[in-house]
């Protein structure tokens, strides 16, 4: 993974666990031309050294971000990727912007310096799907690669139907997760216009949250049967149970816990665990009044009691809301919290809301005693997608 929290998986993971917040001034756009200042950023981030300049006319900044988390999670997979294994192994992104950081430099081009071309390589480094394309070229894989672009859950669709694809055998192997990078000026002024991101910080499940704080950057995972990946003595760091989806068809923008709680049962189900079972929850809780109460009721209703005894954070006050990359990061993130035991923390949290009465690990990660664990997403248009975990020692 790559996001405003590090450069790699093991240094993200470091920061989620010290509670250390990737918020920060935003500097790609000037925050003096915008009603919030600040961003979650990928920090030191220099493309030349992971790209050779030739390469990087055609990546714009999500397909970097895609390219580098996938080289990582190839690396620690420790696959012998025959050329039989090639053909047969899927790449399933998740996207909803595409290439937002060229769009904007064409678009100023045209508009406002007036001239009258744009870059020959503009529709390559736009288009949604590129992260993927680069990814399977890179590698060599020539199984099915497709992007999916849901807002917000774009990147756990991605891992759940990557999932079932390797279930199923449409796949031998998946590397499936997300990217975004949004910071381009046009597109923060739109987020600008919904009124929904904060102007300090972002502070999930607290009394006074404000809304999202935008965040950037890429998470993948290698997916294999478990039989596969245990025959080849591969480090399992996790073990997908299962994968529910719903439709709120309630609003475009405004969350229905009734939606919300179809895909965390549908997810239940696909495991095949009870509620009982699961020990922590990797909320969507991006920090608006809307979303953080909505998701309480939710979780409430498909646990019941047990909800008392659960674990629920979220890492969005960490890493920022990366969009369609969001789902792939916190997937990663809750992974990490089953194979080491620890239950990430809610950062920048300061008062509890009574309609957000639910164990929200605030300010400090813990030791978590969980077998299973879900990671939720639900995006605009009402489009859920929530993913079941287990540990790899279970």
């Amino acid at each position: 993974m790559i996001c405003a929290l590090g450069l790699n998986a093991e240094q993200c993971w470091r920061e989620v666990v010290a509670c250390r917040s990737g918020i920060r001034r935003l500097t790609a756009v000037d925050p003096g031309l915008l009603r919030f200042s600040n961003a979650a950023e990928v920090p030191g981030f220099d493309p030349v050294g992971h790209f050779e300049p030739a390469r990087l006319d055609l990546l714009d900044r999500f397909s970097q971000f895609a390219l580098v988390a996938a080289r990582e999670a190839v690396r620690h997979a420790g696959v012998d990727f025959t050329p039989a294994l090639r053909d047969a192994t899927a790449v399933v992104t998740g996207c909803c912007l595409g290439g937002q950081t060229a769009e904007d430099a064409e678009f100023e081009t045209l508009y406002r310096q007036g001239r009258n071309r744009v870059h020959p390589l503009t529709i390559p480094r736009t288009m949604a799907n590129a992260g993927a394309s680069m990814v399977s070229m890179e590698f060599g894989f020539r199984g099915p690669a497709f992007t999916i672009s849901t807002a917000c859950s774009s990147s756990s669709h991605s891992i759940g139907l990557a999932s079932q694809m390797v279930r199923s055998g449409a796949a031998q192997m998946a590397l499936a997760g997300g990217s975004e990078a949004p910071f381009s000026y046009g597109l923060l002024k739109a987020w600008e216009a919904m009124r929904v991101i904060s102007t300090d910080t972002c502070r999930p499940f607290s009394r006074d949250r404000r809304g999202m704080i935008l965040g950037e950057g890429a998470a993948m995972l290698v997916l294999e049967p478990f039989d596969a990946a245990r025959a080849r003595g591969a480090r399992i760091h996790g073990e997908v149970l299962g994968f529910g989806m719903s439709s709120d068809a309630h609003h475009i923008t405004q969350p229905s816990a009734e939606g919300a709680a179809l895909a965390v049962a549908a997810a239940l189900r696909d495991a095949q665990i009870s509620a009982e079972e699961v020990g922590y929850i990797n909320a969507h809780g991006t920090g608006t009044p809307g979303n953080d109460s909505t998701e309480t009721r939710a979780i409430r209703h498909v646990f019941g009691a047990h909800a008392e005894r659960l674990a629920v954070s979220s890492t969005k006050s960490l890493h920022g809301h990366a969009l369609g990359a969001a789902g792939a990061l916190e997937a990663v993130i809750t992974i990490l919290a089953l194979r080491e035991g620890i239950a990430p923390p809610t950062a920048n949290f300061t008062e509890p809301d009574p309609d957000c009465d639910l164990d929200v690990v605030p300010n400090a990660s813990r030791p978590l005693r969980a077998h299973c664990a879900l990671s939720n997403s639900f995006a605009f248009g009402g489009l859920n997608a929530v993913l079941a975990f287990r540990g790899p020692s279970t």
